[in-house]
């Protein structure tokens, strides 16, 4: 594949001759080939040595091995340091030496790879200067399907996906599905996006374009919708139901429930049974806390009780959240913010009374604690019956790559 953001050499036609069937001169157009490019150079040119930057490993030291001065590479650090400084050289990132062919090999180009798609091209002849050069990327469409043996992230892996996927499906049934009550056997088929250099290495991901999570034997399907007037998308069951909630099903990115709601818990610490109105997730001290919803915060404070640090969050006339033991808060929480639905407020710890870290998350309605798991809260922004014809067409190819069939009575 060919760098992007530089020209392509024109097409050139040279005469020459062969003899045809009856020994005839005769003439004929061949094409020259044009050179392959990479990083903007011809590679053809060059021998091409690969390597990894060593622990402790400067650039003068690795030069120095093909025979480029200290005072060579100084001057080129000076060059490139609004570019990219050869201070930042990490271990265990592959490096390029291009070579010339002649019988005494001259060093002319040395490439740093910043990331699969991003290289630093530091030139070595000539005048010293240093460009970034981005390898262009494709967008591919993938289909997998998966059960859950253990893990969601490790049916990923099972499923031959990048494992990121897990988090991006989570996030689109952040509003639908308790990923902390995903079971064994549960399974899933997501149709995404992966983004690839060179068709072979996967560099990114894109976006989920349809899924289907089966937990409890029940299916939840996941439709992205792109509005053509808005030129916004997003995700819908296949009745046109959002996905969107008022609350997210759960405050933190997915872990493990180690308390439930319960009216009579025995304390770890305390060794006593008293009510717990909330609902524990077990997680690393440091692990980002988001407000499931829009909202003020109305209380920042500590809990000599037991709560430690806690936040309560206003989200409307009947709904108020509870957020205990956090390590710290969020930069900017202050008594009086307001924060949108998934913003980090806090983030996980073990202050107050606590046997290790975790989240105590509690939901109150009308000021009476409710079971955070049990909650039915109405979707938001439903595709319109009038639209609905509209919206079936489009998600028809989607509805086709997760084996889900339109019912024939569906539109009317």
């Amino acid at each position: 594949m060919l760098a992007a953001g530089f020209v392509l050499a024109s097409v050139s036609y040279n005469s020459c001759q062969f003899l045809n069937g009856r020994g005839n001169v005769q003439e004929q157009d061949s094409v020259q080939a044009e050179p392959e490019l990479r990083w903007g150079i011809p590679i053809g040119d060059y021998e091409i040595t690969e390597g990894q930057i060593q622990n402790g490993q400067v650039l003068s030291k690795l030069l120095l091995e093909y025979g480029v001065g200290s005072q060579t590479v100084h001057e080129l650090s000076l060059a490139a340091e609004d570019v990219f400084s050869v201070r930042k050289l990490r271990a265990g990132n592959t490096y390029y030496i291009l070579q010339s062919h002649d019988s005494v090999p001259r060093p002319e180009y040395f490439i740093y790879r910043i990331s699969p798609v991003e290289h630093a091209v530091y030139t070595l002849h000539d005048s010293l200067y240093c460009y970034r050069d981005t390898l262009p990327t494709d967008t591919v469409t993938n289909c997998i399907h998966g059960k859950i043996t253990s893990s969601l992230w490790n049916a990923m892996i099972d499923a031959g996906a990048d494992v990121g996927l897990a988090g991006k499906l989570s996030d689109v049934y952040s509003w639908t599905i308790d990923f902390f009550g995903v079971q064994q056997n549960d399974s899933f088929c997501v149709y995404y996006q992966d983004i690839m250099v060179d068709d072979t290495v996967r560099v990114g991901l894109g976006r989920v374009l349809a899924s289907n999570f089966i937990t409890g034997g029940k299916d939840h399907y996941a439709f992205r919708y792109e509005y053509e007037i808005e030129g916004r998308g997003e995700y819908f069951d296949e009745t046109g139901a959002s996905l969107q909630r008022a609350f997210l099903k759960a405050p933190l990115s997915y872990t493990r429930i180690s308390s439930t709601f319960s009216n009579a818990r025995y304390h770890p610490v305390l060794k006593i049974v008293r009510a717990h109105h909330g609902v524990d997730y077990a997680a690393p001290a440091g692990t980002p806390v988001m407000s499931v919803g829009d909202g003020v915060v109305t209380t920042k404070a500590y809990d000599s009780k037991g709560g430690g640090n806690y936040l309560k969050i206003k989200h409307n006339a009947m709904y108020t959240t509870e957020y205990m033991h956090l390590k710290g808060f969020a930069a900017g929480i202050q008594q009086g913010t307001h924060v949108k639905q998934g913003q980090v407020i806090g983030y996980v710890g073990a202050t107050g009374i606590a046997t290790g870290p975790h989240l105590d998350y509690r939901v109150f309605k009308n000021g009476v604690a409710v079971n955070p798991l049990s909650m039915d809260l109405p979707a938001v922004d439903p595709i319109e019956k009038e639209d609905m014809p509209a919206f079936l067409e489009a998600i028809k190819p989607l509805m086709q790559m997760i084996g889900y069939t339109v019912p024939s009575d569906s539109v009317q």
